[in-house]
C-alpha cells in the first residue's frame, strides 16, 4: 500500500468521525439542552405509538416520562396514560413480558388453563377476543403468567392492582367509617357476580336499589369482608363504608375480571 493511499485512508477515518460526533451531539442536543422540547418530543412519539396500536412502545415512552420528569405538571396525566395502556395490554392479544402464548391441548377448558396459571377465564376471553369459552386444541391463546396482588391504603382510600411490584393501575376507594376497615395481609376466597346483601334482619336482592354492594363482590378471609362495587359513587374517595372496600362499578367490573381467586390482599393503615 503506498503512501498516498494510506493518506487517503486517514483522512476519511478522520472526516467520518468528525461527521459521527457531530451528528452524535445533534441528536443528544434537544434532549440534553432544551427539556421542554425532550418532553414534547417524547409525548408526541407517544401519541403516535399508541395511535398505530404499538401499545407496549407508547407505555414505555410515558413511563421514561415519568422517570426522567417527576416534577412535571403533567406527571399525573403520564401516570393515567400509562395504567391506560397497562389495562389495554392486559385485555389485549399482544403478548407482554408477563404472559405466553399458550397451546391449547385436547382436554383444555378455559376455567382449567386459568387455574394452572393462577388467572382467570374471563382475562383468558377478553385478552384473545373470544365470544364463548369453546377452545379448539392446536390454537394459541395469550395467557397472563405474572402474579396479581392488590394493596389498599386506608389513609389514601387507593387501592393498587400490582403484578409483583409492578402498579398495574391505582384506583380511588372508600373505606371504613371510623378506621373499621381491618389492616393485615389476607386473600380473596370467594367473588360473586350481582351479590346479594345480607345485612342484620333483611336480605336485599341484587336488583334493588338498596343494595350497597353494587355488580361485584370479592370477598377476603375475614368473614363479611371484601372489595364491591357501590350504588354511591359520590362516596368515593372518603370513609364511608362498615368496613369493606368500596369502588365504582365499572371498576370493581375491572378488577374482578383480572384477578383470580387467592390474590393477596394487603391493607395498611
Amino acid at each position: 500500500m503506498n503512501k498516498r493511499l494510506l493518506v487517503a485512508i486517514g483522512l476519511i477515518a478522520v472526516t467520518l468521525i468528525i461527521f459521527l460526533g457531530l451528528n452524535l451531539k445533534k441528536l443528544k442536543l434537544p434532549f440534553a439542552v432544551n427539556k421542554g422540547k425532550s418532553v414534547s418530543s417524547l409525548k408526541s412519539l407517544a401519541e403516535a405509538e399508541e395511535l398505530g396500536g404499538r401499545l407496549l412502545q407508547a407505555r414505555s415512552i410515558y413511563q421514561k416520562l415519568i422517570s426522567d420528569y417527576p416534577d412535571s405538571r403533567s406527571l399525573i396525566d403520564w401516570q393515567k396514560k400509562a395504567e391506560g395502556l397497562n389495562i389495554r395490554l392486559l385485555f389485549s392479544s399482544t403478548v407482554t413480558p408477563k404472559s405466553i402464548l399458550y397451546e391449547i391441548k385436547p382436554g383444555d377448558t378455559l376455567e382449567k388453563i386459568a387455574k394452572e396459571f393462577k388467572t382467570t377465564a374471563e382475562l383468558i376471553m377478553k385478552s384473545n377476543n373470544l365470544a364463548g369459552e369453546k377452545i379448539i386444541p392446536g390454537r394459541r391463546l395469550k395467557v397472563w403468567s405474572g402474579a396479581f396482588n392488590i394493596l389498599v391504603d386506608k389513609s389514601q382510600n387507593t387501592l393498587l392492582l400490582k403484578s409483583d411490584e409492578e402498579i398495574i393501575k391505582a384506583y380511588i376507594v372508600s373505606t371504613g367509617l371510623n378506621n373499621s376497615t381491618p389492616v393485615g395481609n389476607f386473600k380473596i376466597v370467594n367473588k360473586l357476580t350481582n351479590p346479594t346483601w345480607f345485612k342484620a334482619g333483611a336480605i336485599v336482592p341484587p336488583a334493588s336499589p338498596e343494595n350497597i354492594l353494587g355488580t361485584r363482590w370479592l370477598g377476603i378471609d375475614v368473614p363479611g369482608y371484601g372489595i364491591h362495587g357501590t350504588t354511591d359513587p359520590l362516596s368515593l374517595g372518603k370513609q364511608a363504608t362498615q368496613g369493606c372496600v368500596r369502588m365504582s362499578n365499572t371498576e370493581v367490573e375491572e378488577l374482578y375480571a383480572i384477578v383470580p381467586l387467592g390474590t393477596e390482599v394487603t391493607i395498611i393503615d
